[in-house]
C-alpha cells in the first residue's frame, strides 16, 4: 500500500458511512533497525496546519484552544487498528457520535446558526 496515495487526503467515514473529514496526517512509529510502523491517522485543522509548517500549526492550535478549550488543542486521532478498510474512502470501525469530531459544528449550530431567524 502506498500510504500517501491511498490514505492521505482521502475521505474518512465512520462505520455507518458518515463523512468525518479528510485524513490530514499519518502517524508512524520509528523503530531502530526495522521499518516504520503505522500507528494511526489524524484529522482536523491542527493536523492540516502542521503540514504547512510550525507557525501555522502553532497559530491554529492557539485558536482551537481559545475557542474550544484544552480538549480541542490536539488533532482528532484514530489508531490504525480502528481502520476497517482503505478503498475509495478510509473506513473506520468507530461511530462518529462516540467521538468529539463534530463538537465544533454542533457548537456553531447551537450558538450561532440556530439563532438566525429562518435558519
Amino acid at each position: 500500500m502506498d500510504l500517501v496515495r491511498d490514505v492521505l487526503d482521502k475521505q474518512l467515514v465512520d462505520r455507518n458511512g458518515v463523512k468525518m473529514g479528510k485524513v490530514d496526517s499519518i502517524l508512524a512509529e520509528l523503530r531502530p533497525d526495522r521499518p516504520p510502523r503505522i500507528i494511526g491517522i489524524e484529522i482536523g485543522s491542527i493536523a492540516m496546519a502542521r503540514r504547512l509548517g510550525p507557525w501555522p500549526e502553532r497559530w491554529t492550535r492557539r485558536m482551537a484552544t481559545k475557542l474550544g478549550g484544552v480538549k480541542h488543542s490536539e488533532p482528532h486521532r484514530f489508531l490504525w487498528s480502528e481502520v476497517k478498510e482503505v478503498r475509495l474512502n478510509v473506513e473506520l470501525k468507530v461511530d462518529v457520535r462516540e467521538t468529539d469530531v463534530f463538537d465544533w459544528q454542533d457548537w456553531l449550530r447551537d450558538r450561532l446558526i440556530g439563532r438566525i431567524p429562518g435558519a
